[in-house]
């Protein structure tokens, strides 16, 4: 299928984007012309921070809605989602019981939706990477389908396992470049990362004063203060009981300039660790939650109610794709004008790192390392069901896949591999109608210069 084109789409581009997001570039154009920018810088930057366009294109009317038709029923699209799995979303951290583990990570997008969504996503970003690492469609054909069945048998896995939330990659079962950043996780220390954020003064931590952080005036620090306390009533277990760790050493403000994060609010909040240790402090993350991209064309009354806030959803969601989630995973509001806000609140890990793309050139380590991210992709949808701990998605998703794929791997396999080549064309052409339309001054609120 060639990719839509001409006026039309770039209509559709711009629209879509301008939708999506002009309420945060109202709030912040500089930091969502820093955005633009790095989404102009290549095809697969600009599908990163477009998520919002791929469901547009997805969900009911779009041009590419029901391409999944045959793969799912009733109880198979509703279901717990990553939202925006694309190839750089992978990476290690350290679970509530500390164990080094390499799964999906980036929660901000998690919502109810079709399991075929996070595959398909995925695939087509692995199509764009290969690309523009110029691998023949022959290689990505393989690569896609070795990842489309690794996630098929990771499935039947489950649909044997007594326990949903026993098996993961860890450094006794990865392998290739997984095991490598396993490894590279593994030589991080806490104390490292504060030294880096971080100054001693009459004996206690407080975050240095850098470009990108923000001292607070009394009125907003005292606001955070408060908004951090009442983020302890969100914790689970005992965590929330214990005084040492969070007590408050102090509070800065940031503001998200990502790809994904321009222009929410966020602060940092330094808290005493583990101990009264000087190396055992801890940062938290404090980050206004934003409208997730599947939300905007999944239309399920339930799962917009069962939610108090963007916060709140994005904690809930991570606490049910990853099982063993930051022990300080949690939420809370703040109010920035008009009426509450919610933000979501997570450690900042210095065990925390991304899968690294830019030496995985080679068709031979590609092989080893897409199978283990099709396990994983299977991993976070099949313990976000009725054995996690929420009760918004209360069917087994293994059971729900597997008689969805039945006995038709090979088609689901042939269907996702046309998918990637066709919508890394589309994402292709998309990029260069929106360098286009951005460069021409299309958003009145973030001009081109």
């Amino acid at each position: 299928m060639a990719p839509f084109t001409g006026e039309d789409r770039t209509d559709t581009v711009v629209s879509t984007l301008r939708e999506a997001f002009e309420p945060l570039m109202l709030g912040d154009p500089r930091a969502f012309r820093t955005k633009f920018r790095k989404m102009a810088r290549d095809p697969f930057a600009f599908y990163r921070g477009s998520a919002c366009l791929f469901y547009a294109d997805l969900g009911p009317g779009g041009r590419y809605a029901d391409v999944d038709a045959r793969w799912v029923d009733e109880d198979s699209s509703r279901v717990w989602i990553q939202g925006d799995l694309h190839a750089e979303n992978f990476g290690t951290y350290l679970d509530a019981d500390g164990r080094l583990v390499f799964d999906v990570n980036d929660f901000d997008e998690a919502y109810l939706g079709h399991w075929t969504w996070d595959p398909m996503r995925f695939v087509a970003s692995l199509a764009l990477l290969c690309w523009q690492k110029a691998l023949p469609d022959g290689t990505i054909d393989d690569l896609v389908a070795r990842y489309v069945r690794a996630y098929v048998d990771q499935v039947g896995h489950y649909r044997e396992a007594a326990d949903d939330t026993e098996w993961a990659i860890t450094l006794e079962n990865a392998e290739g470049a997984v095991l490598h950043a396993l490894h590279e996780a593994k030589l991080s220390t806490r104390f490292e990362m504060l030294e880096s954020q971080t100054v001693v003064e009459d004996h206690r931590r407080r975050f240095a004063d850098t470009s990108v952080v923000r001292r607070l005036g009394d009125d907003e620090r005292a606001a955070v203060c408060d908004a951090f306390d009442r983020y302890r009533s969100s914790l689970p277990g005992s965590r929330r009981h214990e005084r040492v760790t969070f007590d408050v050493l102090d509070v800065v403000g940031r503001s998200g300039v990502g790809i994904g994060s321009a222009g929410l609010p966020t602060y940092s909040v330094l808290i005493e660790g583990f101990t009264q240790a000087l190396d055992n402090d801890v940062v938290l993350s404090v980050k206004q939650g934003n409208v997730a991209a599947p939300s905007r064309v999944v239309d399920d009354a339930r799962a917009r109610d069962w939610f108090e806030h963007h916060g709140h959803r994005t904690a809930v969601s991570q606490r049910a794709l990853q099982a063993h989630a930051d022990g300080f995973l949690g939420w809370t509001s703040l109010d920035l004008g008009d009426g509450p806000t919610g933000f979501v609140v997570s450690e900042v890990s210095p065990y925390e790192s991304d899968l690294s793309w830019d030496e995985l050139s080679e068709p031979e380590d590609l092989e080893v390392v897409v199978p283990q991210l099709g396990r994983a992709t299977a991993k976070i949808h099949c313990v976000a069901d009725e054995d996690s701990d929420q009760d918004l998605v209360t069917l087994s998703v293994e059971e729900a896949v597997g008689r969805s794929v039945g006995d038709d791997v090979d088609a689901l396999v042939a269907a996702l591999t046309e998918f990637a080549h066709t919508y890394s064309r589309q994402v292709r052409e998309d990029h260069r109608l929106f360098v286009d339309a951005f460069r021409g001054g299309a958003f009145e609120h973030v001009a081109p210069a």
